[in-house]
C-alpha cells in the first residue's frame, strides 16, 4: 500500500481543520499542519486529531507550503497539498486509496478536479467545474512556484495523470470573509502583475503542460499574454459576461450571480484597480530597487 503525506497551511482555521484532518485520515498515513502561529484552538484540535504541528512565520502561500516540504519529517512515498478549508470526498478518499498503490513507475504526478461550494450551492458553471489541479505527487518530484499569487505545484518529470471523484472547496466563513479575503488576493495579484511587467522579480519559468495541470497551464498564458494587457474595466466585465453567460454562470442561480459577480466581476476590476494605482507610483522611479522598495511599502509585503 502507497503511503501519503497532506501538508495543510493553518491560521485560525478551527472552523474548518477538524473537518479536512477527519476526511484525509482514511488514506493518509500522515499528516502535516503548517501553522502561523494561530490564536484560536486550531493548533490543540489538529494535534488532538493526530496532525503534527510545525510552526512558521507567514510571508505568502508559496514560501509557507515551500517550507513545509522543505521542514516536516516527511516520509512517505506521496505527498497531496490541502488547504484548510477544503473536503476530500468519500469518492475520492476511495480512489486515492485503491490507485495510489497501483500507478505506474512513470506517473509523478496526480491531477484532481476541484468543485467551488459557495453559500451552500455547488457552483456548476461559467467555467467553475472541475477546476483541475495538480495536488497529489511522488516526494522529491514536486515543488511550489514561487509566486504571490495563483501558484501552482510543479511537477519535475514524469507522468500526470488525473483522478475522477472531485474534492471541494467549501468555506464556512461569511459574505464578509470572502470579500475581505479576496480584497487580500487582489493585492497579491497586482504585485505579481507589476513584478511581472517591470521586472522586479528573477523571471519565473512558464506553468508547462507537462509538468502541471493542462488546464491551470492555459489559463495561465491567457492571463499573462491577452487579459493583463487589456484596459482593466474592459477585461473585468468582458470576463463576467464571458463567464456569466457564454460559460452558463447564469444556471447557477442565485447563489451563483452573487458568485460570479463577486469572483468574476468585482475581484477582476478590483486587482485592475491597484495594479493602476500602484503603477502611478512606479511608473516615474528609475531603478528596479526604487520600485521594488516603492510597492513594499504600498502594499506592505515584504518584497
Amino acid at each position: 500500500m502507497a503511503s501519503l503525506a497532506v501538508l495543510i497551511l493553518t491560521y485560525n482555521e478551527e472552523r474548518h481543520i477538524a473537518r479536512a484532518l477527519k476526511c484525509v485520515a482514511p488514506f493518509a498515513s500522515e499528516v502535516f499542519v503548517i501553522d502561523c502561529f494561530s490564536t484560536d484552538s486550531t493548533v490543540e484540535i489538529a494535534r488532538s486529531l493526530g496532525a503534527t504541528v510545525l510552526s512558521n512565520p507567514w510571508i505568502n502561500y508559496s514560501r509557507q507550503f515551500q517550507w513545509g516540504l522543505d521542514n516536516a519529517p516527511i516520509t512517505a512515498d506521496w505527498i497531496m497539498r490541502l488547504d484548510a478549508d477544503e473536503v476530500i470526498e468519500p469518492e475520492l478518499a476511495v480512489e486515492i486509496a485503491d490507485k495510489l498503490p497501483a500507478l505506474a513507475a512513470d506517473v509523478a504526478g496526480v491531477n484532481l478536479k476541484r468543485r467551488h461550494i459557495f453559500l451552500g450551492r455547488w457552483i456548476r458553471h461559467g467555467g467553475r467545474y472541475p477546476l483541475i489541479l495538480t495536488r497529489i505527487w511522488r516526494r522529491g518530484q514536486g515543488h511550489v512556484e514561487d509566486r504571490w499569487m495563483d501558484e501552482h505545484i510543479v511537477v519535475k518529470s514524469g507522468r500526470i495523470i488525473l483522478f475522477d471523484a472531485p474534492f471541494s472547496d467549501h468555506n464556512l466563513n461569511d459574505l464578509s470573509f470572502f470579500t475581505g479575503k479576496h480584497n487580500r488576493y487582489a493585492t497579491l495579484e497586482a504585485v505579481d502583475v507589476l513584478g511581472r511587467r517591470y521586472g522586479l522579480f528573477y523571471e519565473r519559468p512558464a506553468l508547462s503542460q507537462a509538468a502541471s495541470s493542462r488546464q491551470a497551464s492555459i489559463k495561465r498564458l491567457i492571463k499573462e499574454r491577452i487579459y493583463n494587457r487589456l484596459p482593466f474595466p474592459v477585461a473585468a466585465l468582458g470576463y463576467f459576461l464571458f463567464r456569466y453567460i457564454g460559460q452558463l454562470g447564469v444556471l447557477d442561480g442565485r447563489e451563483g450571480l452573487i458568485y460570479h459577480v463577486l469572483q468574476g466581476c468585482w475581484y477582476r476590476f478590483l486587482v485592475g484597480a491597484k495594479v493602476m494605482e500602484f503603477d502611478r507610483s512606479l511608473r516615474s522611479l528609475a531603478t528596479l530597487e526604487e520600485k521594488r522598495a516603492t510597492l513594499a511599502r504600498l502594499t506592505g509585503l515584504p518584497l
